[in-house]
């Protein structure tokens, strides 16, 4: 069963749709990205499922039982299982950063002031900032600020996190700190987290599955592998490939060499040594995901027929996949 299902969701503002037809499934202990460029409703599907907007069809349900659509509003208890934090951190600096955990406690009306002061201090300790426990907001780093939010959704024993662009706005060091946090609570807490970003090192650095947003539609979705490896939408082209692929030799044609979680071996060398061929590279990248290596390299495709079919045959041979494509396909 999953975790979090999405049937049929739309969403719209002024007669114009944000979300139309948005169906997901997120099974639990899964760090699903959902992905896409600005404008492409991921924000305002994320605020569906934790109920700051309301859907205009659709229905989101959680472990089966459902959690709202239009007419049924999430209730107070299920809310306290779904935790949520922002790009912005959304903290409060008149007060200290253990009461700003605290906080999240209070509003919820958990009991005694020792026992929220306790839970507070625990989750600070979680998120590495226990010694920061009696200082400001305004004296902290991004990196600690966002922290300091985890630290205050964890306080209520979250059993899913929405990161809504929780590092867009800190640099890349930080970026990674923060994104190593949360996978080491996905790890060790079993915590689903459902990570919104327009950012493609966001998404393939943490998580195992993805969906991408383009124009209020679902346009793909799946193992973050397969959808990175094989895009088949023009978006997903241009999302995952960066645009580091252009050229202006449209005449000419490729070949796209993929590796499905082994790229250790030299393959480029390899073909240039055994089969006697010049090889041109136009584009490779690699990626690390769930510990192993995928990627692909993009070469011009041989001139002549006799060193296209000794190609062939090598990659066939040593079981690589392979594909030819033409230069509007890549980009």
């Amino acid at each position: 069963m999953a975790e979090i299902e999405i049937r049929g969701l739309c969403k719209s503002f002024d007669g114009k749709a944000v979300l139309d037809d948005i169906s997901l499934s997120i099974e639990k202990g899964d760090v699903f990205g959902i992905l896409g460029l600005s404008g492409a409703g991921k924000s305002t599907l994320v605020r569906c499922i934790n109920g700051l907007e309301i859907p205009d069809r659709g229905e989101i349900y959680y472990k089966g039982e459902l959690l709202c659509s239009h007419d049924h509003k999430i209730e107070n208890e299920k809310r306290r299982k779904i935790a949520m934090i922002f790009q912005q951190f959304n903290l409060l600096e008149q007060i200290s950063v253990l009461k700003n955990v605290e906080l999240a406690l209070e509003i919820s009306k958990v009991k005694g002031a020792k026992a929220r002061r306790e839970i507070a201090y625990r989750c600070l300790e979680k998120v590495g900032l226990a010694e920061k426990a009696d200082a400001f907001p305004s004296s902290l780093s991004g990196g600690q600020k966002q922290r300091v939010a985890i630290a205050r959704a964890l306080a209520l024993e979250p059993e899913v996190i929405l990161s809504d662009e929780a590092t867009s706005a800190l640099d890349p060091e930080t970026t990674e700190s923060i994104l190593a946090l949360l996978k080491q609570l996905n790890k060790e807490l079993g915590i689903t987290i459902i990570m919104i970003s327009h950012q493609l090192g966001v998404v393939e650095s943490i998580c195992n599955k993805v969906a991408i947003l383009d124009s209020a539609k679902l346009v793909e979705q799946g193992e973050l592998s397969d959808v990175f490896l094989n895009p088949s939408t023009q978006i997903a082209k241009s999302l995952i490939y960066a645009n580091q692929v252009h050229t202006d030799l449209n005449e000419h044609h490729f070949v796209r060499l993929l590796f499905d979680g082994n790229a250790d071996e030299p393959l480029i060398a390899n073909i240039v040594q055994e089969c006697s061929i010049l090889v041109s590279i136009v584009y490779a990248s690699t990626k690390v995901i769930d510990g192993k290596v995928y990627g692909q390299t993009v070469i011009k495709r041989p001139k002549s027929p006799n060193d296209l079919a000794k190609l062939k045959k090598y990659l066939e041979l040593h079981g690589v996949h392979y594909e030819e494509v033409k230069s509007d396909g890549m980009e």
